[in-house]
């Protein structure tokens, strides 16, 4: 089983920068890529961003684009998401994802591992 560990989460002014680092431990995270994820109170869990270690092709989540960046090294078993121009709405615990099932679209899906979550807070 994979570990993952988040980190860089915390408070941040509106329109503030953060950057999320997600870090793999007890073997290579295998699959077609990894993943971020967020949770608001009270929803769902909803995707941000994915990234293929193939091609390095990258998604995001429209409400989200262009302002995070998802990147990683596969080899180092690392995930980050550097997030920018922050807005209150942004504010929710943010989850590493790893071990992908499935290709949707050519996306990472299905995921089966995931981190503890790290906070995220938003605000003035």
């Amino acid at each position: 089983q994979v570990q993952l560990v988040e980190s860089g989460g915390g408070l941040v002014q509106p329109g503030g920068s953060l950057r999320l680092s997600c870090a793999a431990s007890g073997r290579t995270v295998s699959g077609y890529g990894m993943g971020w994820f967020r949770h608001f109170p009270g929803k769902e869990r909803e995707f941000v961003a994915a990234i293929t270690w193939s091609g390095g092709r990258t998604y995001y989540a429209d409400s989200v684009k262009g302002r995070f960046t998802i990147s990683g090294d596969n080899a180092k078993n690392t995930l980050y998401l550097q997030m920018v121009s922050l807005k209150p709405e942004d504010t929710a615990v943010y989850y590493c994802a790893g071990d992908p099932a499935t290709l949707r679209g050519g996306v990472p899906s299905d995921f089966t591992s995931w981190g503890q979550g790290t906070q995220v807070t938003v605000s003035s």
